[in-house]
């Protein structure tokens, strides 16, 4: 069965965006000793445009064949006129709000996340990327089988949590790995224990 991971950048304070939803990576540390080694092992979480940028266009796909949005995240591609952000992975967007998707190659759900990361599972495949944010994660949490945490050394104070508007509900997640970087940044990934 295909897996679910939540893979995304976070400040030292739990927030993955600024309060207004903005786009999150100009307070992020972009480069420094991490930038090679999660270029290496996430290629496919690097949007298409700077894919070719980084010279990375024939790199495959290590984890995943499949990205999750919630209409927030979709919504910073869109402002820079970019209607699919991940052309080289199936892209699917989860709104209610959105009459329809703007882009041919763009998955728009507008029904019950859950029901549909279920079947998705089921498929061949890949694993699955939640990238993002912090509303659908909240909503897909029971669902989450791995979580990734690209910690920066920043604290921004305020912001979109990393589950958004989640309930009280502490769960037991196993750390599994951890990297640490000069930089500041360190990968923590944990799996939901069983």
């Amino acid at each position: 069965m295909r897996k679910l991971t939540y893979l995304i950048v976070q400040t030292i304070d739990g927030y993955i965006a600024g309060p207004d939803n903005d786009d999150p990576s100009p307070w992020f540390v972009l480069e420094g000793d991490h930038a090679d080694p999660l270029r290496e092992e996430f290629p496919d979480t690097y949007p298409t445009h700077v894919r070719s940028m980084l010279g990375m266009e024939s790199t495959p796909n290590r984890h995943f064949d499949t990205v999750l949005q919630g209409r927030g995240s979709y919504g910073i591609g869109l402002r820079y006129g970019i209607t699919n952000a991940y052309r080289h992975l199936r892209s699917i967007v989860f709104s209610t709000t959105m009459p329809q998707s703007p882009d041919p190659t763009v998955e728009l759900v507008r029904t019950d996340p859950v029901a549909t990361v279920r079947a998705l599972k089921q498929e061949d495949g890949m694993d699955i990327w939640l990238c993002g944010g912090g509303r659908l994660a909240a909503t897909l949490r029971e669902e989450i089988d791995r979580l990734i945490v690209k910690l920066h050394p920043i604290v921004a104070g305020d912001g979109i949590p990393l589950f958004h508007g989640a309930s009280f509900r502490p769960e037991r997640y196993d750390l599994t790995d951890v990297q640490h970087y000069r930089s500041g940044v360190a990968v923590l990934t944990y799996d939901k224990r069983g």
